[in-house]
């Protein structure tokens, strides 16, 4: 079989019918379904997934410090405020298109070797970020405000006794 430009074509047709008379050429590659649009990750998505990760550790006692968790024990008795919060206490994030930074501030159980609970915290808030969004974190700050030690009561628990 030969064209009118003189080409040779296979037998098989390279177009395929889309209905309605109306021929598209196979051949012509389409986008990945992936590549249509833009997809953007608020940084509230990263600093709840950041938060419930550094808290799965072993050795985190909490995220923020005391006076911030005391605040957010106040502002979770208030009805319809602070809903979701306590997951993002002690966690801040600057969230670009492609990249991420975290800043995370720790109360540690006492006796567990504050380096390696950082490390830990820093490898899975890495892990499940990364995994998660796709987005490269470039660096995970630790800061290690308080250690809570065997025979304190949380601030919580003590607010929950005197109601």
């Amino acid at each position: 079989m030969s064209e009118a430009g003189g080409q040779n074509r296979p037998a098989t047709s390279d177009r395929a019918s889309t209905g309605g008379g109306a021929t598209r050429d196979a051949g012509a590659k389409r986008p990945a379904p992936g590549s249509r649009g833009r997809t953007t990750i608020e940084d509230v998505v990263v600093m709840k997934i950041a938060g419930i990760a550094a808290r799965e550790v072993l050795g985190v006692h909490a995220l923020g410090s005391g006076f911030s968790r005391s605040m957010g024990a106040v502002r979770e008795r208030v009805p319809g405020a602070g809903r979701g919060r306590s997951v993002t206490r002690g966690v801040k994030v600057e969230v670009g298109e492609v990249q991420t930074a975290i800043d995370l501030e720790l109360v540690v159980d006492y006796g567990v070797s504050i380096v390696e609970v950082a490390g830990a915290v820093r490898e899975n808030v890495i892990s499940a970020v990364e995994r998660m969004t796709s987005l490269d974190v470039v660096e995970v700050n630790i800061a290690v405000s308080d250690v809570r030690l065997p025979d304190e009561e949380d601030e919580e628990e003590e607010e929950q006794r005197v109601q």
